[in-house]
This record gives structure tokens, C-alpha cells and sequence, in this order.
């Protein structure tokens, strides 16, 4: 048995829904990496109970599996804005969507988030960054006004593939903008921020 297997047999259950949506995700789906998978779902459930979010922002639905983890944790006059530019997905997450029973607390929008977060009129209390690499900064920048003093900003994929110890090539733009990202946040007096070494890197941002 391995350290991960011993975790995943020692913290709670994804349940059978999500379970489903993971099977389905792997596949069916190109890239079923990117899902956030059973520990780091119990994480961001754990987060929720913890904070007790009112409003929160995910940026990169992809299979609604953090979505649905998230939703877990919150409480039923909570609400969940999910952002996912590739409307091919629609499809797959509303089928998992429909049929949770927290899907009252989750509001997918399906387009661009640059377009659509201006549009959104709300504070968060808790923000899920796991989308275009590239554009981590601007997603950021984007968001900061939106988050409530005291509000905690999570960012996914931090560590890439521990791509960031190394030079990247010049056309390697996703690598760039997380190397970008992570430097911008270090030099932000705003906030206070770690790196925690979970999966592919899981970087919690507290705002002042």
C-alpha cells in the first residue's frame, strides 16, 4: 500500500455520485487528470465547512467534481458561481448536476470568465482558481476587488508538474503564466499566502 492509498482509506468516502463522475470522467474524457480527485475533494469540503462561504467563485468547472465537493461543505442558503469556458462539457456536468442533492446551491455559467466575472455582482468569501493556466494573473487581478477582507483565494496546479523548477520554453505559455502567477503572489503585501504540496500544488491565499 502507498501513502496515498493509506490516506484515501483513512479520510471520508467520495460517495457513490461522485465516485460515478470520476469512473465516467476517466473514461470518457481526454484529460480526466485535471479532475480534482477524491482527496483534494474532501479538501475543498473540509474548506467549506470550515469558512462557511455564503458566495463563492469556481473558475474551471470542468466535471463539476470540486463543484459538487464544494457544495457538499456549504450550507443550503449558499451559493456556488461555476465558470467553464468549453461549452462541450455542459452536457457531462449537468448530468451529474441534476441529479445531486446540493444542485440548488450551484449556478453553472458556461462562457468566457473574463467576460462573465465583471457581470457577476457579488463578494466572495471563497474563490477556486483551476482554468487557463495562461491567465492565472488576470484571473486574479480580476477577482482580488470581488473577495471580501478575510476571504481565502485557492489556486490549483501551482507547482505544474514541478515544471516551475525549470526553465521553460519560450512557447511553453502555461508553464509561463504559472511561474508569472506564483511570483506575483509572492510579492503581494495584500495578502498572505502557502504552497501546500497537495497533488499538483494547492496555493491558499488569505486576503488582509
Amino acid at each position: 500500500m502507498t501513502i496515498d492509498e493509506y490516506i484515501l482509506t483513512h479520510i471520508d468516502e467520495e460517495g457513490a455520485l461522485l465516485s460515478t463522475l470520476n469512473r465516467d470522467a476517466n473514461v470518457n474524457l481526454l484529460r480526466p487528470r485535471m479532475l480534482s480527485g477524491h482527496l483534494q475533494g474532501r479538501i475543498l469540503k473540509m474548506f467549506c465547512r470550515i469558512l462557511r462561504p455564503r458566495r463563492v467563485l469556481e473558475i474551471g468547472t470542468y466535471t463539476g467534481y470540486a463543484t459538487l465537493c464544494m457544495a457538499e461543505g456549504m450550507e443550503e442558503d449558499s451559493l456556488i458561481h461555476t465558470l467553464e469556458i468549453n461549452d462541450e462539457m455542459e452536457d457531462f456536468i449537468q448530468k451529474y448536476l441534476s441529479v445531486s442533492p446540493h444542485k440548488d446551491k450551484v449556478r453553472l455559467h458556461i462562457g468566457d470568465a473574463m467576460e462573465i466575472i465583471p457581470q457577476l455582482d457579488e463578494t466572495f468569501d471563497l474563490v477556486f482558481i483551476d482554468a487557463d493556466k495562461r491567465l492565472y494573473s488576470e484571473y486574479y487581478d480580476m477577482i482580488f476587488p470581488k473577495v471580501r477582507p478575510g476571504g481565502l483565494i485557492l489556486a490549483d496546479n501551482t507547482l505544474w508538474d514541478g515544471k516551475v523548477l525549470e526553465k521553460p520554453h519560450t512557447s511553453d505559455k502555461q508553464t509561463i503564466g504559472i511561474l508569472a502567477f506564483n511570483e506575483k503572489i509572492k510579492k503581494d503585501e495584500r495578502i498572505e499566502k502557502v504552497i501546500l504540496p497537495l497533488r499538483d500544488g494547492l496555493t491558499m491565499i488569505w486576503k488582509k
